[in-house]
């Protein structure tokens, strides 16, 4: 799944323009078209296509793993799920197979919501909160400190690093940089987050903007097919190298199951 970085990646590529893609920025979407109503959370399918057509795009950001695209008199909420994507299509551009969403221009280019494992969900609405309002802080909030992060910790008894996956808790993160986080910061991922004290708590809140901001970097991580252009798999510390030596101490790497989720992390250095 697409954590922040990588969601981050495809606001600014549809903000700025990259990968190839122009910016859609300032673009009148002239109808949009459903190809799996599944895909659309809310409104109903006929109000949707029928709220889109003559709205503008004013700007696009993000709020945890969502992709929000301010127009006009709405906003439309991508979430990408698995295995979701959004690309900018030339007209004349034949329809991929799993194509889900599509929103055409005036120019008669489009923005298409591509999902193979149909998982990703699009909101068209009013309120912002409607959607993203049960979501825990932003890891770059600048009014979230290490005291306050502290404080959050101190309020659970779940295990670290299913606490960090936990969108209400904290917004974006998912399991390549909490792992990655969790191993700079030298805390064991089955630690109770009510027995991480005030230095490791700083020093962990330090480490996820850290591991964020090298994943932004890279353009996010290249692990599966939905990931355009990121290299930040090439300086995994610890995710997906299993057996392979800590680059710190030489211990290899081992692989649990936490709350279902693969983690990976050094048995000396995050003892």
């Amino acid at each position: 799944m697409p954590e922040l970085p990588e969601v981050e990646t495809i606001c600014n590529g549809l903000r700025l323009g990259g990968f190839g893609q122009p910016s859609i920025l300032g673009r009148t979407i002239r109808e949009a078209s459903v190809f799996w109503p599944k895909s659309i959370a809310t409104p109903s399918l006929d109000e949707f296509l029928g709220l889109l057509p003559g709205q503008k795009i004013g700007d696009i950001n993000r709020r945890g793993k969502f992709v929000l695209i301010e127009l006009d008199r709405h906003v439309l909420i991508v979430h990408l799920r698995m295995s979701g994507d959004l690309q900018v299509r030339q007209e004349g551009d034949a329809r991929a197979t799993h194509d889900r969403v599509e929103f055409v221009f005036s120019e008669g280019d489009r923005l298409v919501f591509n999902d193979t494992r149909k998982f990703g969900r699009v909101w068209l609405v009013e309120d912002v909160n409607q959607v993203t309002g049960s979501l825990g802080p932003e890891p770059f909030d600048g009014n979230l400190t290490g005291e306050m992060f502290f404080s959050m910790l101190q309020g659970s008894s779940r295990q670290v690093k299913p606490l960090l996956l936990d969108q209400g808790f904290l917004a974006g993160l998912g399991n390549i940089y909490s792992d990655e986080a969790l191993f700079l910061a030298k805390i064991h991922p089955l630690r109770v987050a009510r027995m991480v004290n005030a230095l490791d708590a700083a020093r962990l809140l330090e480490t996820i903007r850290q591991v964020l901001q090298e994943g932004i970097h890279h353009h996010g991580a290249s692990i599966d097919w939905v990931y355009r252009g990121g290299d930040f798999q090439n300086y995994f510390r610890v995710y997906q190298r299993t057996g392979q030596p800590c680059i710190v101490c030489q211990a290899p790497i081992q692989r649990i199951i936490v709350g279902q989720r693969s983690t990976h992390f050094c048995p000396n250095c995050q003892c």
